[in-house]
Order: structure tokens, then sequence, then C-alpha cells
């Protein structure tokens, strides 16, 4: 997760008042996606899920 720049390969799609930027070809695979902040005995951080196939990333969620 980073601060980006919209650009025309992009997408943008919002969440509870903030907006995500996201490459439109990885979105159409990947959507719908799901970013949640999260407090936990290990930390915190943003935990982002989505309908990626399991083999193509680290699992079907990734914490940053």
């Amino acid at each position: 997760m980073a601060l980006d720049e919209l650009k025309d390969s992009d997408e943008l799609f919002g969440d509870r008042e903030i907006n995500y930027v996201i490459e439109k070809d990885l979105f159409d695979r990947i959507k719908p996606v799901k970013v949640d902040y999260v407090n936990s005995p290990m930390g915190s951080g943003f935990n982002i899920s989505s309908n990626m196939p399991v083999a193509a990333a680290c699992g079907s969620s990734c914490s940053c």
C-alpha cells in the first residue's frame, strides 16, 4: 500500500470515505476488495482482502 497519483490505467474506488487507487486490469481480476484497519495482539495495521486466487499471492488477504 502506498500513496499514488491517479493514472489513465488506474481505477478509483472508495470505502468508508477513503479513496483507493488500483490498476484497472488488476482490479477487474480481484474485485471486490475489502480494506480494514485492525488492532490485534500481534499489532495494528491494514488488512486487505480480495478474490485473488491463493496461488497468485501470499493468501486471500495481506496485512500491511
